[in-house]
This record gives structure tokens, C-alpha cells and sequence, in this order.
């Protein structure tokens, strides 16, 4: 008897064509399983920075992001799924760890590839990479 049951899914979203069939993927799983959502939007913002970004820029941004997360909540709702967003800056893939390993619990992380060559990885690694080998929960990568 299975008595591991998957309630939380976390979906991290970039806005990309993988991110998308992520949160399809994990709109499945959760349909299944009778679980709820919760979509991510890490922006990438570095530790510290002697040139802060231009005000218009920012929030044109933001208003990208939150028009995204709308969409994707959307989506969520269609098929009957409790989509909840959470939106961070910083390292993407720290914050997506943090947030998946803090005071709330999630059963799974569904996330989508970029898809890079191996060569590409090798220099810049890559947001999926590094959070399948740094979760403690399981880590469903969709290509």
C-alpha cells in the first residue's frame, strides 16, 4: 500500500515554452492526485549591485511576470486545480530550493528544461540541473 500522497506540486515558471508544458504536466499530475499548485517566478537579480535597474524596465517586468502568473492560474482553473503564485528575485535556483524546502512542505517539483546542448550546460550549468541534485523531494524534469 502506497501511503505517500502527493497534495503539494511546485511548479517554477520563466514565461518559456518548457515552463508551460511544466505546469500542463503538472496540472495532470495533480488532476490525478487531487492536488494543488503552486506556480514560482524566480527573476534572476544579483547578490548586489552598484547599478540598480532602470525604474520602467522594473516595472514593465513585474507586469510582465504578474500577467503570466494570471495566465497560468487561468489555466490552473480551467482544470479544476488550485493554483496558488509565489513571485522572488535572486538566484533562481536557490530560491526555488528555499522555497520548496521552508515552512511549507511540497511532495514534488514539476519543472520544465531549457532543453541546453551538453556542451552549453557545461559552462553555464542550468536551473533544472542544479536543483535535481540539491532537492531532498522529488524532482520531475519536463523536456
Amino acid at each position: 500500500m502506497i501511503k505517500k500522497k502527493i497534495s503539494k506540486i511546485f511548479v517554477p515558471l520563466d514565461g518559456s515554452k518548457n515552463s508551460i508544458r511544466g505546469l500542463e504536466t503538472a496540472i495532470t499530475l495533480a488532476r490525478n492526485c487531487g492536488a494543488t499548485i503552486t506556480g514560482f517566478y524566480s527573476i534572476y537579480a544579483p547578490p548586489h549591485s552598484e547599478f540598480k535597474g532602470v525604474g520602467s524596465v522594473e516595472k514593465s517586468l513585474n507586469k510582465e511576470v504578474k500577467k503570466f502568473m494570471e495566465e497560468a492560474k487561468t489555466l490552473a482553473a480551467q482544470n479544476g486545480i488550485v493554483f496558488k503564485d509565489k513571485i522572488a528575485r535572486g538566484e533562481i535556483g536557490y530560491n526555488i530550493i528555499k522555497a520548496t524546502h521552508g515552512k511549507t512542505k511540497f511532495d514534488m517539483i514539476v519543472i520544465g528544461s531549457r532543453g541546453r546542448s551538453n556542451t552549453k550546460e557545461i559552462f553555464f550549468g542550468s536551473v533544472s540541473n542544479y536543483v535535481i541534485h540539491t532537492s531532498k523531494i522529488p524532482v520531475v524534469i519536463v523536456k
